[in-house]
């Protein structure tokens, strides 16, 4: 099942259902009929890309090189992604 994820730009991610229960925060803002409109592109679009490489390879010593790299980025875009994948 695909579902739709818009951004505050309205830039909208189709993105499988697996993808979005990857992100306990982004499920259940879902569930409970929350749209995501403070999240921009930029961190929806790095928070699909994480849950679906978590999704794709759970636990390998590949992912957690993949991790220390993929949180190489500036302290407010870091603090963004922490809210959404938790």
């Amino acid at each position: 099942m695909k579902i739709t994820l818009n951004s505050s730009e309205g830039e909208a991610f189709e993105v499988d259902e697996a993808v979005v229960l990857e992100s306990q925060t982004i499920n259940h803002m879902i569930e409970l009929g929350f749209p995501l409109p403070n999240v921009s592109s930029k961190i929806l679009s790095k928070v699909i890309e994480y849950c679906k490489k978590h999704g794709e390879s759970p636990k390998s010593d590949d992912l957690k090189a993949w991790d220390a790299e993929f949180v190489e980025v500036d302290q407010d875009t870091l603090f963004d992604l922490i809210l959404l994948w938790t």
